[in-house]
């Protein structure tokens, strides 16, 4: 009988090239079952727009590249959303239940429900996870049978992103047992502040020359909902361009130290001739603005915040880009149907394989995202609807011919049947995940934003213990 990863390359292989991922490509030789191994990383604070092969003409990204070019990129690849401005929080924790955060009570998902750890290892897998212990899903990661934790402020301020990950991570490959399959979930404490960069890697980029967003603002035009929160504390207001490119500067490098550890990890599996056996899965908890519309975090629901770089790549994995809308939390459903193993039943995340096949072109026709009482949002293939509650305001942008969203069509009278549809399918979308939060407010609160300055803001720096 075929295993299900041979039958998925034989499927593939009629009408699509070879993956270009290693020198040779062979069917499955993964241990005994014929299953895949499974390298799941996930990086802290990345935007999807920091990889040069996707398109940033300025950052050194050569390993992550060579990963893109290799695999299935989604370019619409997004978090559900967060009920708490530590946003990498919830999405940890959804990435590894596969359900949106509004399933559990508390700011973990239970280790009683359905889990990647649990499906994987009743399917024959060897589960270890190595990344930070805060703002993560400390429930499920005890559910690893090697469970190991970074010291996550050290492992930023030492100038090598990656490197205790990477080295614990290769040390266990080479010793390791081979009579299962592995599933490594290594969740990186990089490129998230504080961001100390190798002076080698600060020195590949000429800070004068990073181009700022396209949707560069200095000052957001409106209360959010959330624009003094601790992320939003480390830049001074309003915006200035040379602040910015500062901090994307930074940001760019530790990106690229980052990118020669996971290079390091990627030549490993080559040298211990596991490439070709294993499914390589990289993304991010959450985007960042770093100056995008005005702001600085990932606390809001526009596309630099919401969206996540996702490239899947290895075996039977043919190479490409795809549009379609899709979930972080799709990663549990896809990987078990991948491997064969079954799916856990009450998931919010559906399989992904349909698009890897080339069956579809879509898993989903919207998507849904969500931030604390505050922000909700829904976009189609063309279309994105933002709505602020608390201050009775919303915003719409056409993502095909502004996909920086820097218009907003809300007052145009002509898309007010639009906005009527896109506010019912919100709420629609609302009552499938179980989102009780309201769209609209009795008293809605002045929208005016005036940056706090002076003792005001010493007393809410003080509150994040920013310096």
């Amino acid at each position: 009988m075929r295993s299900p990863l041979v039958s998925m390359i034989m499927a593939l292989s009629a009408s699509w090239p070879a993956v270009a991922f290693s020198a040779a490509s062979s069917p499955a030789s993964a241990a005994s079952s014929g299953r895949p191994n499974i390298l799941l990383l996930l990086t802290d604070d990345q935007r999807t727009d920091t990889i040069a092969a996707l398109g940033n003409p300025v950052i050194h990204t050569p390993h992550l590249d060579t990963l893109a070019r290799s695999g299935m990129v989604f370019t619409n690849a997004y978090i559900l959303g967060s009920n708490t401005p530590a946003v990498c929080l919830p999405s940890r924790n959804m990435l590894l239940s596969g359900r949106a955060y509004f399933r559990w009570e508390g700011p973990q998902a239970p280790a009683d429900g359905p889990n990647f750890p649990d499906a994987l290892r009743d399917a024959g897998y060897l589960t270890y996870h190595h990344g930070k212990r805060s703002n993560s899903a400390l429930a499920i990661q005890e559910r690893f049978e090697i469970n190991r934790y970074l010291q996550e402020d050290a492992a930023r301020r030492e100038g090598r992103p990656g490197r205790e990950i990477v080295d614990q991570a290769l040390a266990f490959l080479r010793s390791r047992p081979d009579d299962r399959p592995f599933f490594m979930y290594l969740a990186f404490a990089s490129p998230h502040d504080p961001r100390v960069a190798d002076p080698a890697d600060l020195a590949l980029y000429d800070r004068a020359r990073i181009p700022l967003p396209p949707d560069f603002l200095p000052l957001h035009p409106f209360d959010n909902g959330e624009t003094v929160v601790r992320d939003e504390l480390l830049a001074p207001w309003p915006r200035t361009p040379d602040e910015i490119r500062r901090h994307l500067h930074e940001y760019y490098a530790v990106i690229t130290g980052l990118d020669r550890q996971i290079g390091r990890l990627l030549t490993g599996l080559r040298d211990l001739n596991l490439a070709d056996e294993t499914l390589v899965i990289f993304s991010s908890d959450n985007g960042l603005a770093l100056g995008s519309h005005g702001l600085m975090g990932k606390q809001s629901l526009y596309e630099h915040s919401a969206k996540v770089p996702l490239i899947l790549a290895g075996p039977g994995i043919a190479p490409g880009r795809c549009d379609a809308l899709v979930y972080l939390l799709d990663l549990l459903p896809t990987v078990c149907d991948l491997v064969g193993a079954p799916i856990p039943p009450g998931l919010d995340g559906v399989s992904l394989r349909p698009l890897l096949e080339r069956r579809s072109r879509a898993v989903r026709e919207d998507l849904f995202t969500a931030y604390r009482d505050c922000q909700r949002a829904v976009r189609d293939d063309r279309w994105k609807l933002i709505r602020y509650p608390l201050i009775d305001r919303s915003q719409l942008f056409d993502l095909a011919s502004d996909p920086a969203e820097t218009r907003d069509l809300s007052a145009d009278p002509d898309q007010a049947p639009r906005i009527a549809r896109m506010m019912s399918l919100l709420a629609e979308r609302q009552r499938q995940f179980g989102d009780r939060a309201p769209l609209r407010v009795p008293e809605p609160r002045d929208a005016a934003f005036v940056p706090p300055a002076g003792a005001a803001l010493e007393e809410i720096r003080a509150k994040w213990h920013v310096r």
